[in-house]
């Protein structure tokens, strides 16, 4: 993609040289069995396809230095508009697969209008101090424009829970940086995601997770939420 400025450490090797040729900068795109993401970018989601990638890109950069520009029409393509849907009716629609992921869901606790990192500090708080400690059970986490699905496959404590786009307030890691233990003895790090309980508008439930899969860290998931759900109401 091309820049308007190079990367300051690039400003900073060539102070002396022409920095026209550093305003093309290069990313790579990585595959997994799960989907694609940026190579290298840990705060990247690991997107369902490749087009989703690019459109939520033009949405928010996230890693990228700037926004994608998804055009309305192929230059080389001579059919009218009405014969062939644009890229960006094609893109929107494969973005409402979302970004999803597996996670450890811990629990969900009241916070009545409490909402922010003292939301998740408190709802961990309780939660550690329940005997015994809450099971972790792991869930299905989707994002998309429409806001946060959780799928419990197992059914082990529901089946699906969602929470729109206007209902979700805040997610972060813990303020404290304290992570959950697991039976196989590794403590993953726990995020919250604060929305409003179901028929109220003023108050507001926190649910607790953790981690589950190295290749897509609790940061990750924070930021996406952060920058697309949460930041699409911002707008």
């Amino acid at each position: 993609m091309k820049v308007a400025a190079p990367p300051p450490s690039v400003v900073q090797l060539n102070k002396k040289g022409d920095l026209s040729n550093e305003l093309v900068r290069h990313f790579l795109i990585e595959s997994s069995p799960k989907g694609v993401r940026l190579k290298g970018c840990l705060n990247e989601p690991i997107f369902g396809s490749l087009t989703a990638l690019v459109y939520q890109h033009s949405i928010t950069p996230l890693a990228l230095p700037c926004k994608l520009i998804i055009p309305d029409r192929d230059p080389a393509d001579l059919v009218s508009n009405s014969a062939v849907p644009s890229t960006a009716n094609s893109a929107s629609q494969l973005l409402k697969q979302g970004a999803a992921c597996n996670v450890l869901y811990i629990n969900s606790v009241e916070m009545e209008s409490l909402t922010g990192p003292q939301a998740i500090r408190k709802a961990l708080n309780q939660t550690l101090a329940m005997e015994p400690l809450p099971y972790a059970t792991i869930v299905h986490f989707k994002v998309s424009t429409q806001g946060v699905t959780l799928t419990d496959n197992q059914r082990r404590l529901f089946f699906r829970r969602y929470y729109p786009v206007n209902t979700v307030t805040f997610c972060a890691l813990d303020p404290e940086g304290r992570r959950w233990k697991k039976n196989d003895g590794s403590h993953p790090k726990v995020f919250g995601l604060v929305a409003k309980k179901q028929g109220s508008s003023s108050e507001n439930m926190c649910h607790l997770f953790a981690e589950l899969d190295p290749e897509q860290p609790a940061i990750a998931i924070v930021n996406f939420v952060s920058k697309v759900l949460i930041g699409s109401q911002r707008c």
